[in-house]
Order: structure tokens, then C-alpha cells, then sequence
């Protein structure tokens, strides 16, 4: 699901200053490989989300090389990120498609509810050269509610992306790093077929982002909450991408 390239690509400074907690600091933090190696340490557990075999342990993925710098997902850790996922939601081109803008208790109950879920869904800062810069969320999309609304294969797996800073977006990152975490889960979950979205069907920053990355434009979805393209990347396609 990514909802400007999807805020669910957007994204920015917050509306207020976040505390000054060692959270915030994750904004600026360059990571050597020894700090990358301690940060991909400080994970949840075992038994937590980010090892989930729903999923095939994003947790445990490993960075890769883009056009923008080398990337990584790191699994969410409450205590640390909670301000600057909050400060990021509470960017208006942010907050118009997430609709999470509000004090950090708002953002806290959406990251621990798939915190302490089963792990069908895992929340995942995206980190360019040393730097998180951008949110994910990486699902089962046949387990999601949104299987309802399309023809779920199983092990859809279904991406939902903001772009943190005003300094990251118009640049392409979000069509470089589209296309790297697809590549991620085709590399991480062989069960996969298919990568998929549903950004709003209004924004089309972010669908234009989903098309340049290599999905194809499916259906359009009437969402509870929105009306949404559904994007689709197809593993079968993927070396002609």
C-alpha cells in the first residue's frame, strides 16, 4: 500500500518539533558498517514481527545498492523511531493520505498494533547511505483486508511507503527505492509472485512513481477509505523491467 510518491511517497518535516530523545536522531544518523551492523542487532526478537515466516523475516534482509545509495529496511523499533515516524506523519502532504497526524500516541497505536500482531505486516524505516530518510510497511496482501477487493494470489505481498524528508522527494528516490524493495522481496520471499499496492487513486505522484518502478496499473479498487489504484509488479516480468 504506498498512499505524495505515496504520502503514502511523501513525506517531510513535522509539524512540530519532535523531543529530544535519542529517537529523533535517527533523522541525521550515518551509519559506518559496524553502526549498521548494531542497528541491524537492535531488532525485535526472535519471536517479533520482523522474524515472522509470513513474511520471510524482513528483519534479517540485507542492504542492497541502488542509483541513490545503498538501502536498507530496518525493522521498526518503537522506543527509538516513535518521534521521527510521528514528526514524518504529521507533514500535511503526508497527513492528507495517511491521516495519522496527531500527538505520538496516534502513530504509537498504529505501530504497535502490527508490532504485537502475528506478523502479517511489519513496519520498517527505510535507511539511504546511513540515513533514515523514509517509512514502509511490508504485508501480506492475500492476508490483508484488501484481499477482499481484488483477486488475491497467495503470498501477495503489498508495500506502503512515505518519503520522510522534503529533501528526498522529486529527486526519484521513491521510484528507485519502489523498485528495490520489490526486488527485496522477489530476493527474500520465493513464494512470491507478485508485489502490490493501492495508493489513492488521486494521487498521482504516487502511482506515476509505481508505473516508473515496473507495476502495472491492475484495477481500480473502492477501499473502505478511499478509492485506490491497484498496482501489481509480476516476479515473471522482472528481469524485462
Amino acid at each position: 500500500m504506498t498512499r505524495a510518491e505515496d504520502a503514502r511517497t511523501t513525506g517531510g518535516a513535522g509539524r512540530r518539533p519532535a523531543p529530544a530523545t535519542a529517537v529523533e536522531d535517527t533523522l541525521d544518523l550515518r551509519l559506518t558498517e559496524e553502526l549498521l551492523a548494531l542497528f541491524a542487532a537492535d531488532t525485535p526478537p526472535a519471536d517479533g514481527p520482523a522474524a515472522s515466516p509470513l513474511l520471510d523475516a524482513p528483519g534479517g534482509w540485507r542492504p542492497v545498492t541502488t542509483p541513490s545509495g545503498i538501502f536498507q529496511l530496518v525493522p521498526v523499533r518503537l522506543e527509538r523511531d516513535l518521534a521521527v515516524v510521528t514528526r514524518w506523519m504529521n507533514d500535511p502532504a503526508v497527513a492528507a493520505f495517511w491521516e495519522l497526524a496527531g500527538p505520538e500516541e496516534i502513530t504509537a497505536r498504529h505501530l504497535a498494533a502490527q508490532l504485537e500482531g502475528d506478523g502479517r505486516s511489519v513496519p520498517c524505516l527505510g535507511v539511504l547511505d546511513g540515513r533514515a530518510m523514509s517509512y514502509w510497511e511490508i504485508y501480506r496482501a492475500d492476508l490483508d483486508p484488501l484481499a477482499r477487493h481484488y483477486p488475491a494470489r497467495p503470498h501477495d505481498t503489498g508495500v506502503h511507503l512515505l518519503i520522510g524528508g522534503v529533501t528526498d522527494r522529486g529527486r526519484r528516490a521513491g521510484t528507485t527505492l519502489l523498485r528495490a524493495v520489490a526486488d527485496l522481496v522477489f530476493d527474500h520471499r520465493p513464494s512470491c509472485a507478485r508485489v502490490v499496492a493501492e495508493p489513492d487513486l488521486r494521487n498521482t505522484p504516487s502511482v506515476s512513481a509505481f508505473l516508473s518502478a515496473g507495476f502495472r496499473f491492475s484495477a481500480e479498487l473502492e477501499l473502505p477509505e478511499k478509492k485506490a489504484a491497484l498496482m501489481v509488479r509480476d516476479r515473471a516480468h522482472r528481469d524485462h523491467l
